[in-house]
């Protein structure tokens, strides 16, 4: 018994599939339309660019200075969590030591 292709019914189901895809993306393109307050958005068009941009402009040394105490800052951290492991690693070593002392001395 042979088998056949229904070539046909093939397109549609592959014209059926774009036909979909197609849509989706057309969905997926178009914005999603949100409650906007128009008088608010007319009343930030309307203020002046100059006045928000120096206000949010800072001065350069105190950029400077809020970094060097940052960098301070996580210097002295690391330096603590590097002595505390220093000294745990040092007392594991004594209790090694410690051990083998008193397997050698049995």
């Amino acid at each position: 018994m042979a088998v056949t292709r229904l070539k046909r019914k093939h397109r549609k189901n592959i014209a059926r599939a774009n036909n979909k895809q197609r849509v989706i993306k057309q969905l997926l393109a178009t914005p999603v339309i949100k409650n906007v307050d128009v008088e608010e958005l007319k009343a930030q068009f309307g203020k002046t660019s100059a006045a928000p941009a120096a206000t949010t402009a800072p001065e350069p040394t105190s950029v400077v200075e809020s970094v060097k105490e940052a960098v301070s800052n996580a210097a002295h951290t690391v330096a603590d969590k590097v002595s505390d492991v220093v000294e745990a690693v040092k007392d594991k070593v004594e209790d090694v030591l410690k051990k083998d002392d008193k397997e050698a001395a049995e």
